[in-house]
């Protein structure tokens, strides 16, 4: 018997990409037999008319739909379960999610709970806030629609919550929660604002930059059963090649999208690159930039980010896992040098004069100059927080198990108290 891991899983839910692809929604959702659909999106989006338009290209197919609109930037546990509650007795075949990561994760939710109604949401949940329940089973179709360019949940089989009771957040994760389709379309980014953009790409930029440097599908000990595989297995050859395609197209055209709304090559490029990185990480996973950035959000106190409406205080997920990844790739560069090299040279670094030796600021410092260049986070001060809140920070992060252990190194209590110190 091996005493390492010797198998990798990969998968994806199917992609449409291109300019205009939303007008297909009809077709799509026509192919998959569906009658009736629960289309899932935000207020803001519908100030803008966008769900109104993807509501008539439904109906223009004879498929009927009942629109939700009230989903919550950043969604949470007791939203998601009232919000199925409401809709219990309401018939329908399948979902369409338009908007961001939070529209895309409510609908994955709503899936679960209308599916499994005996099963409470806290079952799903990942260990050790949840019980780590799988799915039992299929769920209805769900076809996602991103709005913006950086969450990746239109591929993942993830859902991210905040949980109300333990001013905490985590996730679900099983395949099953995998979208039916991914509809891509640049054209529905264009209303972003600056900020919000660049938020997307930061979160874009973390989550190639995590996968590429996770714990190798191979350097895990065996698991005991198939069963007992992760979604996320660590990096591995078939989430090298996305990543890398994703890292290389932020190097082009992150900042050009945060700068000028209307370059529309820039906003293709995100597009894909979010996409690409979303069937990249989705199965080699995050660590501690994402498992950092969940207690960073959920402990926020008055912090208002620029260019969101919103009734809470609250840290955009791009701007909450940035802020910690120059810190966390100093700290994992000594188990991969080349990989933390290469990731930093497809984001435009020059790696003259750089070694395995004398490189490890390279990755970071390419990383601050990119917020730099589209005012980004500074630090988690940035938020309000301050030295006397790392404790607090620390013990958030350390109940994401799931994510530390897709760390390269094992990460003690003290080198997160470090990490946060040198991201303050």
């Amino acid at each position: 018997m091996l005493a390492h891991e010797s198998v990798f899983t990969w998968q994806a839910p199917p992609l449409k990409i291109g300019l205009g692809a939303t007008g297909e929604i009809g077709w799509e959702l026509r192919r998959l037999g569906l009658r009736s659909v629960l289309l899932v999106t935000d207020p803001g989006l519908v100030r803008i008319g966008l769900p109104d338009r993807v509501r008539r290209l439904i109906e223009a197919e004879g498929i009927a739909v009942r629109m939700v609109d009230r989903v919550r930037i950043e969604p949470t546990d007791e939203g998601c379960v009232e919000l199925a509650a409401e809709l219990s007795d309401v018939d329908f075949d399948g979902f369409v999610a338009v908007g961001g990561g939070s529209s895309i994760d409510t609908a994955k939710a709503l899936n679960l709970l209308l599916a499994y109604p005996d099963i409470g949401l806290r079952e799903y949940l990942n260990r050790p806030i949840g019980d780590g329940r799988p799915v039992p089973g299929p769920l209805r179709p769900l076809v996602a629609i991103p709005t913006t360019a950086g969450s990746g949940s239109e591929c993942t089989a993830m859902i991210a919550l905040d949980i109300i009771s333990e001013r905490t957040k985590t996730g679900i994760a099983d395949r099953y929660i995998t979208p039916s389709l991914a509809l891509i379309d640049p054209l529905n980014t264009l209303t972003l604002p600056p900020a919000v953009t660049a938020a997307g790409g930061y979160d874009v930029l973390t989550h190639a930059c995590e996968s590429y440097t996770a714990r190798p599908y191979d350097k895990r000990p065996r698991y005991a059963s198939p069963g007992d595989r992760p979604i996320y297995v660590g990096a591995n050859p078939i989430s090298d090649v996305w990543t890398e395609q994703a890292l290389a197209l932020c190097g082009e055209y992150f900042v050009r999208a945060v700068v000028n709304p209307y370059d529309l090559e820039a906003r293709e490029g995100m597009s894909r690159a979010a996409a690409f990185v979303g069937v990249g990480f989705g199965n080699a996973g995050t660590h501690i930039p994402h498992a950092g950035a969940y207690p960073i959000a959920s402990l926020v106190t008055d912090y208002q980010p620029r260019d969101y409406v919103v009734d809470h205080a609250f840290v955009p997920h791009g701007e909450a896992v940035v802020a910690t990844a120059p810190a966390t790739f100093e700290f994992t560069y000594p188990t991969s040098p080349q990989r933390h090299l290469r990731a930093a040279e497809l984001l435009g670094a020059n790696l003259a004069g750089s070694s395995r030796r004398n490189g490890a600021d390279v990755l970071p410092q390419i990383l601050v100059e990119l917020l730099g260049a589209t005012s980004g986070p500074h630090g988690i001060d940035t938020f309000g927080y301050h030295a006397k809140d790392v404790p607090a920070l620390v013990e958030g992060a350390r109940k994401q198990q799931r994510l530390l252990s897709c760390c390269p190194r094992e990460v003690s209590p003290e080198d997160l108290d470090r990490i946060f110190h040198a991201s303050l």
